[in-house]
């Protein structure tokens, strides 16, 4: 029973979250965002993405897509998300990494998955662009201590 409460409640906060979204201004934020995104080579000759985003539009974005879970100021809800503010997996994650983890999500099921909540891909919000994602986690880094 607990179960079938925790979904109810995790599925209430994710149809929020979209609604939140749904009613927001993006539309002038795309284009600047779309300009932060570049590619270079690291010094092992490997071709790495450094992705390098806007904090200031990834707090709007993270606002809207993240803080039903994480709460407005990114330290977590009870029983929902985590403290994104302290966390080592943020911490230990390169922009790269991140984007990819946050693109696909984590399944309740996941050993991984300390909250026993699914975290669903891009927040819920399937519109995300990777730029936006990226806007995002240079947030939520700039906030990582």
């Amino acid at each position: 029973m607990k179960v079938v409460k925790r979904m109810y409640t995790v599925l209430i906060v994710l149809i929020f979250a979209f609604l939140t979204y749904q009613c927001g201004d993006n539309n002038n934020k795309n284009s600047t965002a779309q300009n932060n995104y570049s590619q270079t080579n690291n010094s092992s000759d490997n071709e790495t993405a450094v992705l390098k985003g806007n904090p200031v539009d990834g707090k709007m974005y993270f606002e809207q897509a993240c803080s039903a879970c994480h709460g407005m100021d990114a330290k977590g809800l009870p029983k929902l998300g985590k403290d994104l503010t302290t966390s080592k997996f943020i911490a230990g994650k390169t922009n790269v990494e991140l984007l990819a983890f946050v693109k696909q999500g984590r399944l309740p099921t996941d050993p991984s998955n300390t909250t026993g909540v699914a975290m669903p891909p891009k927040g819920g919000n399937p519109a995300l662009t990777d730029q936006q994602l990226v806007d995002i986690i240079t947030y939520i880094k700039k906030l990582n201590k």
